[in-house]
């Protein structure tokens, strides 16, 4: 006789994890892993280039921070895109624009021109994120629905390693500005792939029936005004120590004196660690509950960037960076993870836009910051400021999560019962 199953959080039946995540590989995970290569490998020259076209460490931040004001400006109109052309098409879509955008910033002479491609470029990231992430909740059962979605963060995180890797060997080659070919090549890909690849018929079918009756965004935003007033703040929290994360490790890198080859090379180290933990972390966000990954994650991350100006050469920032990647990479997919939990059925695209604005608008806000303090004061006064935001935001997760997610602890061991619907 079998062994029996333990039972999951919210499980009743209970498919194999492998065959569902398998399915997932070549319409989701697959052309986000080449998405993120040309991600990955701009994003570590971003202070370099922003240099060579003369501006300022401060101007640097900022440049940086475009990328997630971009998203910021894109969530909105992406879930509205979402509904009306589709997950794939607006994918394509995405993967079209983005390629533009990284053109002009191969091309441009200017910082105007450098900064409009790397807006451009967020907001074009903002469609692309939020159609796999909708795809995923809706095909996936809710039992195994972390783990779906840290596979989906784990895939970031794949193309955050290889694009940093890659652009490091172009760079060696052809020079700093190679890595933005290295993106638009990507994006090229992208699109054939999307061309080529073809989604579930029954969960596309599933899909546009849902969406035929969804409310708008001010509906939604209305409904659940608690939520994202409360909740909201802590995702904001989250996504400004992630995104300024991937910001002060190549400011403090061109602070200390280090060149981009060994930039792109210490973000590739950093991406590893990163990327070797989605699979466990949304296994145990599964089996364990959503803060049983939650807080250790800030808590690491948050104090491991206090301790980012305390390097002064390659191996000690590539040690840090490293650690810091330790915190980010147990936690991937949480975001996700609990919008999808929280999301109602009615509105779900225009729930999660208003929540992927939210957590982008922490991702901006972390560069901002970084540079606003850094202008005022010191940009490693800029880097622990952010990284004491890390441990303000376990303690709002802590506080908040369980009020609002019905996964938030082991079954059995809830501490606090959940006031929203499961989706």
């Amino acid at each position: 006789m079998p062994p029996r199953r333990k039972a999951g959080v919210g499980a009743s039946a209970r498919p194999a994890a492998a065959p569902v995540l398998k399915g997932l590989i070549l319409p989701v995970f697959l052309p986000v892993v080449i998405t993120e290569i040309g991600n990955g490998a701009a994003t570590p020259v971003i202070a370099i280039s922003t240099q060579q076209l003369g501006g300022t460490t401060a101007v640097a931040a900022l440049m940086v921070a475009l990328l997630g004001i971009g998203r910021v400006l894109g969530d909105i109109p992406a879930s509205i895109l979402a509904e009306r052309l589709g997950d794939r098409r607006s994918m394509m879509v995405a993967a079209a624009v983005s390629f533009f955008a990284y053109g002009s910033c191969l091309l441009s002479h200017s910082l105007p021109v450098y900064a409009a491609g790397l807006l451009v470029a967020g907001a074009a990231n903002a469609t692309f994120y939020l159609a796999r992430q909708s795809y995923v909740i809706e095909t996936v059962p809710t039992n195994m629905r972390a783990r779906a979605l840290s596979a989906l963060g784990g895939s970031h995180r794949i193309g955050l390693f290889l694009g940093p890797l890659i652009g490091a060997g172009a760079i060696t080659l052809w020079g700093d500005k190679a890595s933005y070919a290295v993106s638009i090549t990507a994006n090229v890909v992208t699109v054939i792939l999307l061309i080529i690849v073809r989604e579930d018929s029954s969960a596309v079918a599933k899909t546009r029936a849902e969406r035929a009756h969804q409310h708008g965004s001010g509906r939604v935003l209305l409904d659940h005004w608690k939520l994202f007033s409360t909740l909201g703040f802590a995702i904001i929290a989250v996504g400004a120590v992630r995104a300024a994360r991937q910001t002060v490790v190549p400011l403090w890198a061109v602070h200390i004196g280090l060149g981009a080859a060994q930039t792109s090379l210490i973000f590739a180290i950093a991406s590893c660690v990163d990327m070797a933990l989605f699979y466990p972390a949304g296994k145990v966000m599964d089996l364990h509950g959503r803060l049983a990954v939650a807080l250790p994650a800030m808590t690491i991350l948050g104090v491991t960037m206090t301790l980012l100006p305390l390097t002064h050469g390659l191996v000690t920032l590539t040690l840090v960076a490293m650690a810091m990647s330790f915190g980010n990479g147990i936690g991937a997919g949480i975001m996700m993870t609990l919008g999808a939990d929280t999301a109602p059925v009615d509105g779900r695209l225009r729930f999660l836009g208003i929540w992927r604005f939210l957590s982008d608008s922490g991702n901006a806000a972390g560069p901002l910051a970084v540079s606003a303090i850094s202008s005022l004061a010191s940009l490693a006064a800029g880097i622990v400021s952010v990284g004491t935001i890390g441990l303000a935001a376990s303690i709002g997760l802590y506080v908040l999560v369980p009020k609002y997610s019905p996964y938030a602890y082991k079954p059995g061991h809830r501490r606090q019962k959940a006031v929203a619907p499961d989706s």
